[in-house]
């Protein structure tokens, strides 16, 4: 997969590689502001040879507290912030940040190890910076983005008496297999409709290469398919399938009724933005992660799929005006060769990949509402499986009004993690995690720190979630 592609749906690149020393450096951070200037840096190894780093504030300016830091899918290298402005910005306010790697011998989806390995930096910080500095955190709060955040919700559930509270950036909070089974379920309705005779290999590749094959294929027949009515019509229906958001970049979100320019607006995202080329190199990532294929088709009812979508009026317009009989093509996806899952590939994936879910803790879940790679309809998978669990009342999720996957400003960020912290001091949520209070308190950071867009939303049904 072309490694532009990668670095555009990551949302935060990929930190340097450290040396292994377990020591401070002064100033390693010298050009992220007075704070940082002042911060000591240090790294180290742990047993499975993932990288640790951490930045801490001087002496009396750290406040405590320590940013347990997930990074998202992509290199397995150290991260311990989102980027470059949240670190000088969290600095600057006392708060100590650190981060693992994950195993960088496995796969870029790190869920085998990646929980462990932020438990494990835990614990090298406390050994590492307790006997530099005389103190212990007083105070963890996990933080977690994009793949990060299924490794944060991880946290959240697991770590009681060792993390305090956890923030959620867009986070992949509904699992790696309901993640595969969507995916799958778009990409079977792109080949079975637009390319009947095509035999476009779904599942079980055995390489890059592999899987961008796949995705050259799929974008061929999306981009071809475009250019008609009843093409359009398909790509809208596979689109529902995958939770494709209907507002893209540089675009103002289209009408309620305005069929045409949502579908437009996804194709944007599945072919022009490389969507489909992410999905199909992130599958990959999987398989190896697992052992196996881990999604199917088999059993899968599609009519049903496709009732559950906030995009169903949209697909029925278009097949509408195309002329084109809907229940047709989903008699032709019913009725189509199926996808077998490996069973054992889906049990790993299950066992490392799930946050369903209860919590030990105090969690805030930020998103995107037109996120591209993690849908915001996660959320909702996510807060019916925590509700199940009788936790309800420790999860809080917030949303900002606007297109991209973790595309948060560095004031946006601040103040959901104060927004945690207070909770953490309280014991109580009350109105410090709503949209109105968190606009406020991240307006008042100035327009330096990139403004905010919180809003009052309630995302849709997950399609594809808890189905099968």
């Amino acid at each position: 997969m072309p490694k532009r592609i990668v670095l555009r749906a990551l949302a935060a690149g990929s930190a340097a590689l450290l040396a292994s020393a377990a020591l401070p450096a002064a100033g390693a951070l010298a050009d992220s502001g007075t704070a940082a200037t002042a911060a000591a840096h240090y790294s180290g190894t742990l047993a499975d040879g993932a990288q640790w780093i951490a930045d801490v504030p001087p002496g009396t300016a750290w406040n405590g507290t320590v940013l347990l830091f997930s990074h998202g899918f992509g290199p397995t290298v150290a991260q311990d912030s989102p980027s470059d402005g949240v670190a000088q910005a969290l600095l600057a306010r006392g708060y100590a940040l650190a981060g693992s790697s994950y195993d960088p011998n496995g796969s870029w989806w790190a869920l085998n190890s990646a929980e462990h390995d932020q438990f494990a930096t835990l614990d090298a910080f406390d050994a590492t910076v307790g006997a530099a500095t005389g103190h212990r955190p007083s105070r963890v709060i996990a933080v977690g983005e994009s793949m990060g955040g299924l490794v944060n919700a991880q946290l959240a559930r697991d770590g009681g008496g060792r993390i305090d509270g956890a923030l959620g950036l867009c986070g992949l909070v509904a699992g790696g297999v309901d993640l595969d089974e969507y995916q799958l379920d778009g990409e079977y309705a792109i080949a079975r409709l637009l390319d009947p005779a095509g035999g476009v290999k779904l599942v079980d590749f055995s390489s890059a290469a592999d899987a961008q094959a796949t995705a050259d294929r799929l974008a061929a027949l999306v981009t071809a398919a475009q250019q008609t009515p009843a093409g359009r019509a398909r790509i809208a229906l596979a689109a529902a399938y995958l939770n494709t958001a209907d507002w893209a970049p540089g675009l103002n979100p289209p009408a309620a009724g305005d069929y045409p320019g949502q579908e437009a607006q996804q194709y944007d995202w599945l072919v022009t933005q490389g969507v489909l080329a992410f999905v199909e190199f992130g599958r990959y990532e999987v398989e190896q992660s697992a052992g196996g294929n881990t999604s199917w088709t088999t059993g899968v009812d599609f009519r049903r799929l496709l009732d559950s979508s906030v995009h169903l009026r949209e697909v029925r317009g278009l097949y509408r005006a195309a002329g084109l009989d809907l229940d047709a093509d989903l008699s032709a996806l019913d009725s189509g060769p199926r996808v077998a899952a490996d069973p054992a590939a889906v049990a790993r994936l299950r066992t490392s990949s799930t946050a369903g879910q209860s919590l030990a803790v105090p969690l805030l879940d930020l998103h995107t509402t037109a996120d591209q790679l993690v849908p915001v309809e996660q959320e909702n998978a996510f807060a019916r499986r925590v509700a199940r669990s009788g936790d309800g009342g420790l999860l809080r999720q917030a949303y900002v009004s606007r297109q991209s996957h973790c595309n948060f400003t560095t004031a946006e960020v601040v103040a959901g993690l104060e927004a945690v912290d207070s909770r953490v001091s309280t014991g109580r949520w009350g109105a410090s995690a709503t949209a109105g209070a968190l606009q406020t308190a991240a307006e008042a950071m100035g327009p330096a720190a990139g403004g905010a867009a919180f809003t009052d939303f309630r995302p849709p049904r997950l399609v594809g979630a808890d189905a099968r």
